[in-house]
């Protein structure tokens, strides 16, 4: 069979505390062929253009922190494709909104998986197998696919804008696939929810919103999506149960 995984919105270090466990059992259940990260996998809240909460990490901190995250997620996923996003480019925002040229910037391969010697270079010895891309088109099944971190919150306008099958992550609160078929083919589009800790005081603006995240991923098994809903218990946490 052929299965691939897409992983939604982490947001280290303020990721579900369940969320390695949960992706684990979903690889022992899957066998997974290929795996997509579709953004967002670093939240980045302390350098945000917004106001950063301050009983929370420093962004020195909370870097070290979402890269130790990452490190073992890549231990169980070392190969994966990834697209850009808002908050896994905000090193980047933040240095053209200050004038730093590119060129100043560490690559994000660097920032998640580098480390610095003493006499200043970078070196890498984890992380090869990850590569990210601005957004990308694979053929699963002999049908194309399109993958991005995020468009119109509508699944379907998405779909019949682009004309081929869509996977998108960025709205927490959506979890959903849609079908759309035209006199030619008939496509489908899936938005996978998130992989948040709600209780985060990252996500405190939540709190003033009636539309709840939806803690989950997608999957596409012999070229049809499937939504993989991570079922919480009372008081927010993986029931265990891999769906």
């Amino acid at each position: 069979m052929d299965a691939g995984l897409i992983i939604s919105d982490l947001h280290a270090p303020y990721h579900h505390p369940d969320s390695l466990d949960f992706l684990k059992a979903l690889k022992r259940k899957y066998s997974f062929n290929w795996v997509v990260c579709i953004g967002d996998e670093l939240d980045n809240h302390a350098m945000s253009f917004h106001d950063s909460d301050p009983d929370l990490n420093a962004a020195g901190d909370e870097l070290k922190k979402g890269r130790e995250f990452l490190w073992e997620l890549e231990k169980v996923f070392p190969v994966v494709d990834l697209v850009d996003s808002n908050h896994g480019s905000m090193h980047y925002r933040k240095g053209k909104a200050h004038g730093f040229p590119r060129h100043l910037l560490l690559g994000y391969k660097d920032v998640i998986f580098g480390e610095h010697l003493p006499d200043g270079t970078i070196t890498r010895k984890r992380g090869d197998g990850w590569n990210w891309f601005p957004h990308f088109t694979r053929n699963i099944c002999g049908g194309d696919t399109y993958f991005v971190h995020g468009m119109s919150v509508s699944t379907k306008r998405n779909v019949e804008m682009i004309g081929m099958n869509f996977i998108q992550g960025h709205h927490h609160g959506t979890f959903e696939i849609v079908n759309n078929g035209t006199p030619s083919e008939l496509n489908w589009g899936m938005t996978v929810g998130c992989l948040i800790d709600d209780a985060s005081l990252a996500f405190a603006y939540n709190k003033n919103t009636l539309k709840r995240p939806i803690i989950g991923c997608g999957a596409v098994l012999d070229g049809q999506p499937k939504l993989l809903p991570m079922v919480l218990e009372k008081g927010g946490r993986w029931n265990g149960l891999c769906p």
